[in-house]
C-alpha cells in the first residue's frame, strides 16, 4: 500500500543568517535575525518576509477550507453526456 502524500510542501519558520530582500516584494526588507518563511522551491529556497508569510499562509488555508467540502458532496462530472 502506498503512503499517504501531503499537499503541502516542506516550509519552515527560521532566522536570517544575513539582510536580503522578500521575494515576494523587494520593498520588505528582512534584516539578519529577523524570523522568515523558508519555502523549497526545487533544489533552493525561497524567503519571505512575516507580513508576506502570513498572506501566503491565510489565502492557501482559504483555499484549502474552500477545497474540503467539496469532498463531501457526490462527484458530478464536468462533461455532460
Amino acid at each position: 500500500m502506498s503512503r499517504v502524500k501531503s499537499l503541502l510542501i516542506r516550509v519552515e519558520i527560521d532566522e536570517a543568517k544575513k539582510a536580503h530582500n522578500c521575494q515576494a516584494n523587494a520593498t520588505h526588507r528582512i534584516e539578519r535575525g529577523d524570523k522568515r518563511l523558508k519555502v523549497r522551491n526545487g533544489r533552493s529556497w525561497d524567503h519571505y518576509c512575516i507580513s508576506c508569510a502570513a498572506v501566503i499562509i491565510g489565502r492557501d488555508i482559504a483555499t484549502l477550507q474552500a477545497l474540503q467540502p467539496r469532498l463531501q458532496t457526490p462527484y458530478v462530472s464536468p462533461i455532460e453526456t
